[in-house]
């Protein structure tokens, strides 16, 4: 199909310049770009957040999770509403700097500064005369200092903008006292239960009654879409299988690095410690020196009192008792003249006298362990594969291009691509149309399911472009066989469906017997039978079903005891006798003061949500997307 295209290409071209020119006279500019790809997802006081601003922003968030957990399940990442949570960040931080724009609220130049000097992360982009390495803070955070400087400030705005809420909120003992009552309020019950086994055996479930509810229940039954596939991925790993490394650029590299591949030169000396830090005063350092002098004159004389002189003299805590020993070490362990010093010796030599912040030094060499390099040979696989490595990610965008181009010219097949870049054609069935549980790779991700059960994909069986399915990861698929949606035969879900009749008519039945016991308990409760007493609370529910436990703290507490019946749904019916009200043990004074401070937290939070959907309200804030039916992931959802 593409070769008459290529064929013909100039005419095609020419034609679609006659068709195309005309249009913009009759229809104007603005019309087509109101039709182009910036589809609206948001709008806070008429200005947009289209969708390739939402796109782009939550791949920066997704490889930031990716950064911080590698092992994160690719399909949270991908979901919707992952994706939705995103949207709802990026209109939130719409709103609060708009607040801040009309509220006039700025950052003084000054406190920016503060908080730059402070900052540790940006000390590592400071070169060694104190400026500011522009490049390299770009290639690390993707921003240029100034865009990063425009978000700090806007960040801290937004704050302020909060602050004026949250920062005079307040918890009133009386409420802190009334929320945390009602959380660790406790009752003691006895339940009597009626579990839906118990009646089972009264249950009769014949052939009709298994169809009927298969007729009435056909949506319950339906085999979902399935297709079988085949697939390629393309990532650095298989980028680096295509790179042969230069034999001459492996053994420069050996040369650059040899520190890397062997040990460095270690060195063992004893030394004696005469303190004179720069807080002393000229007279008492003159005198601390004079004794430093005597000190290297006996050791010079005889050499071997060495360490004994140390253990007398030397004001060095840590080696003193040791004859002045600091271990083998090697460059950077110590102090810079200290450490010149020491490394201008001969095994045996003892230095002259060695000023440092410290004090003076007297340094005697005992041992030298010399610098071990492994032959070339020895290292060569490593050093090939971190050449190979280094060389990846230029490999990947070029073979990332033939990718792309191979898998969309030549949509029959998988196999030019897979040919051309030595990949191997991976397959898969029973793939759904979104991602299963437990899913990996491409079957991971939602675009690349989505572009599969694309219709020239599942009708003509032909290739998806290249989806980006993961950092510096990309694949491609085509559908081989099909299954659609379709009902599951009566036969094969027979047995489930009894199943199902006998537990739902044995939980009615515990329901009726639990019911009725509960109302003659009630008449006369002589003939109750309850299990052993038992304490409960929200945070200790002594295995007893939610139900039960909410049913037993609704009830007064001043009408005890009481008789109650729970329908537990599917597991029976339950008749809950409420004794007494149980005080809380007291709290300690420091349990007290985290407690309140938690309901302060809580009444904090809950102001500032109040007041961000006023601003919200205030803006006319509009989000233009549905919101998705499944919840957020709580571990994906984790900042």
């Amino acid at each position: 199909m593409f070769d008459t295209f290529r064929k013909y290409n100039k005419i095609v071209m020419i034609f679609l310049f006659l068709l195309i020119i005309p249009s913009f006279v009759f229809f104007g500019v603005e019309r087509y770009q109101g039709l182009g790809g910036d589809e609206k997802v948001a709008r806070i006081e008429g200005h947009d957040i289209t969708k390739p601003e939402w796109d782009q922003q939550h791949r920066v968030e997704t490889d930031r999770i990716r950064q911080q957990s590698p092992n994160v399940d690719p399909t949270l990442l991908d979901s919707d509403a992952l994706r939705y949570a995103t949207l709802e960040r990026m209109v939130r931080d719409r709103v609060l700097a708009t607040a801040a724009t009309k509220a006039n609220v700025s950052v003084s130049e000054d406190r920016l500064s503060r908080m730059f000097a402070q900052d540790a992360g940006l000390a590592a982009f400071r070169t060694a005369d104190g400026k500011f390495d522009r490049e390299a803070f770009l290639r690390a955070t993707g921003r240029t200092p100034e865009q990063y400087e425009a978000s700090v400030r806007a960040d801290l705005a937004s704050q302020q903008v909060l602050l004026g809420v949250t920062g005079t909120s307040f918890a009133p003992p009386a409420l802190t006292a009334a929320t945390v009552n009602a959380f660790y309020d406790r009752r003691e019950i006895q339940v009597a239960r009626f579990a839906p086994e118990s009646f089972a055996s009264k249950v009769t479930v014949s052939d009709g009654d298994i169809e009927t509810y298969y007729k009435d229940h056909t949506a319950q039954f339906q085999a979902p879409e399935q297709a079988s596939i085949e697939y390629l991925v393309l990532d650095l790993e298989a980028a680096k299988k295509n790179i042969v490394a230069n034999e001459a650029d492996l053994k420069t590299y050996y040369e650059q690095n040899t520190a890397r591949f062997g040990t460095k030169e270690e060195r063992r000396a004893s030394h004696i410690l005469i303190t004179a830090p720069a807080s002393m005063s000229s007279g008492d350092r003159a005198k601390a020196k004079t004794k430093a002098e005597q000190l290297l004159v006996d050791v010079k004389k005889a050499p071997a009192t060495f360490a004994d002189v140390a253990r007398k003299n030397s004001q060095d805590p840590g080696s003193a008792e040791k004859g002045g020993d600091l271990d083998f070490v090697t460059r950077g362990a110590m102090v810079k003249p200290f450490e010149d010093a020491m490394f201008a010796l001969k095994k045996g030599d003892i230095s002259d006298l060695v000023e440092t912040e410290f004090g003076y030094h007297i340094i005697h060499l005992t041992d030298i362990k010399p610098a071990v390099v492994p032959p070339f040979e020895k290292v060569r696989a490593t050093i090939e594969n971190d050449v190979r490595a280094q060389q990846a990610t230029q490999e990947f965008a070029k073979a990332a291009e033939i990718f792309t181009d191979t898998v969309y010219q030549q949509p029959e097949s998988l196999k030019p691509a897979a040919e051309k870049l030595k990949l191997t054609i991976q397959t898969a069935t029973n793939v759904p149309r979104t991602p299963a549980p437990g899913a990996t790779g491409p079957l991971a991700s939602r675009n690349f399911l989505q572009a599969l059960y694309a219709s020239d994909s599942l009708e003509r069986k032909q290739n998806t472009e290249a989806i980006e399915v993961g950092p510096s990861q990309l694949a491609s698929g085509r559908v081989t066989q099909y299954t659609a949606a379709h009902p599951i035969p009566l036969a094969e879900v027979k047995d489930k469906i009894r199943a199902q009749l006998i537990t739902e008519r044995a939980a009615a039945l515990a329901k009726t017997e639990g019911e009725a016991k509960l109302a003659a308990w009630k008449v006369k409760a002589d003939g109750a039978t309850f299990g052993a007493p038992v304490t409960v609370s929200r945070i200790d529910a002594q295995s007893q079903p939610a139900p039960v436990i909410d049913a037993a703290l609704r009830a007064d507490g001043a009408k005890l005891p009481a008789l109650l019946g729970v329908d537990l749904g599917a597991q029976g019916y339950a008749v809950v006798r409420v004794t007494k009200v149980v005080p809380r043990k007291p709290p300690t004074a420091e349990q007290a003061q985290q407690e309140s401070m938690q309901i302060a937290q809580s009444v904090t939070a809950a102001e500032a949500a109040a007041y961000y959907e006023l601003l919200k309200q205030r803006f006319k804030v509009e989000i233009l997307v549905p919101k998705p039916a499944d919840t957020l992931p709580t571990a994906a959802a984790a900042r």
